[in-house]
């Protein structure tokens, strides 16, 4: 059965290859369900709601991935996609997180449209090469930047943030922030040796460190301060949760809202997730080898298709946009070549629901290494930005986009900037040819955003 689904012959490979493929695609990426509670109850909601629709998310999109596509390709609630859900949109634009899983959906649904009829591969096409490298870099950079906040080493200071005196509060906020950084060289090592699941061990190797500083004295519990035993209760997985976030986004009363920032929302989405999910893609599939000699991915409809559906679902069971895992090219590295791994992958997700009070548990402090290294890996794009003296009206708005997400605190601020200034230095440099309709029309969407919202 297995071969007639996924033509492991004709691919070259074996059952057993394709399973050991996608355990270590799982270990890889299993960081996210540490991660995404922690960032997404930044915006109010359950941890331990969001990590069961993040699993049953992630099993939709990637068994959809396997049987559609029969490609080894994971999908799961995107890094930077639930910083932008959570801190952009909720935190600064001061919208409900049941307006934000709306306009989750409602980008999954015209995705959905958009794959069918290949409108998101034209899209993908008509945005400049370099502005789509600036996007990842730049959302490298924000996730560092909160993975530097949530750890306590960035700290408010005079010159805006400067690193946390670790002898101040030494028992609690100090020796956090001090495991933080240890952990994040920690993992690092791991990650350069090619340990499988370098992440996931990452930051369960800070945990433990946290728990034996409570246990020896170093690290003392204090509640009112939000420092909380690091110590884990093992109980069972309260499945009723799921309850506080399913269909909540249908609650959403748009008249409060308003239609056009509703619609600014989705755009927002939408544009941050394109450039994400075909990126990673691209990069993965190169990896695999399955792009044909035209630099393209046969299968990237119903690849694209299977993303979608799961943001749609997704933004039903309660947590933000899914992508397609850059981590899978661990997996591929590892042998993986057909929907068998990324379906191995899949079900090992949808178990880990039966340990969500386990990953809940996991302090920020320990997620926090991940989101750096995870900064690392998306910024490594930088090496693709040609810093030419012809390239300038290229490199200029890329870098503009770049430096606009970590320090507006906003990743739609970093590419409405990029769109505009590329636009705009362009045009005025008498490179009309080199702007493509879109690009206009983004630009014009993006000032109107600004003289009205």
């Amino acid at each position: 059965m297995l071969e007639k689904i996924f033509k492991l012959k004709e691919h070259g490979t074996s059952v057993r290859t394709e399973i050991v493929a996608g355990v270590t695609t799982f270990m890889t990426m299993a960081y996210i369900l540490a991660v995404n509670p922690s960032v997404l109850s930044d915006a109010g909601m359950d941890p331990t709601a969001i990590l069961l629709a993040t699993c049953i998310a992630t099993f939709i999109g990637t068994a959809c991935m396997a049987l559609t596509a029969n490609l080894p390709f994971a999908v799961s609630s995107g890094m930077g996609l639930n910083a932008f859900f959570a801190y952009t949109i909720v935190q600064l634009g001061g919208y409900s997180w049941q307006t934000a899983l709306l306009a989750v959906f409602a980008e999954g649904v015209i995705f959905i449209i958009f794959s069918l009829t290949g409108v998101r591969e034209a899209i993908f096409n008509c945005i400049p090469l370099m502005l789509k490298h600036s996007v990842s870099v730049g959302i490298g950079l924000f996730i560092c930047f909160i993975g530097l906040q949530n750890s306590g080493l960035s700290a408010d200071a005079d010159t805006l943030v400067s690193l946390i005196d670790f002898k101040e509060h030494f028992h609690t906020a100090g020796i956090c922030a001090l495991l933080a950084l240890i952990g994040t060289v920690g993992m690092a090592v791991l990650y350069i040796r090619k340990v499988p699941g370098s992440i996931l061990i990452g930051i369960f190797g800070t945990w433990a460190l946290g728990i034996i500083c409570e246990l020896t004295g170093i690290y003392t519990p204090d509640a009112d301060a939000g420092y909380q035993t690091l110590i884990p209760t093992f109980t069972a997985t309260d499945f009723s949760k799921l309850g506080e976030t399913f269909g909540k986004c249908f609650e959403t009363d748009l008249n409060e809202v308003g239609i056009v920032n509703f619609i600014v929302i989705v755009c927002s989405f939408m544009f941050v997730d394109l450039f994400d999910t075909i990126g990673s893609l691209i990069g993965v599939s190169a990896k695999a080898g399955v792009l044909d000699e035209n630099g393209r991915l046969p299968a990237i409809k119903p690849a694209l298709m299977a993303d979608a559906a799961a943001t749609t679902a997704g933004a039903v069971l309660g947590t933000s946009t899914t992508t397609t895992f850059v981590e899978s090219a661990s997996g591929v590295g590892a042998g993986g070549k057909t929907g068998l791994t990324s379906m191995t992958t899949a079900v090992l997700f949808l178990l880990s629901m039966f340990f969500a009070p386990i990953f809940i548990a996991i302090p920020s402090f320990a997620t926090a290494p991940a989101l750096i290294l995870v900064g690392f890996l998306m910024f490594s794009s930088v090496g693709e930005l040609k810093f030419s003296e012809e390239n300038y009206t290229q490199v200029i708005p890329a870098y503009l986009c770049i430096i606009a997400m970590p320090l507006f605190y906003s990743i739609s601020e970093g590419i409405a900037l990029g769109v505009i200034s590329y636009v705009v230095i362009n045009l005025t440099c008498g490179k009309r040819k080199e702007i493509k309709p879109v690009m206009y029309v983004l630009a014009v969407l993006f000032i109107i955003k600004y003289i009205f919202l």
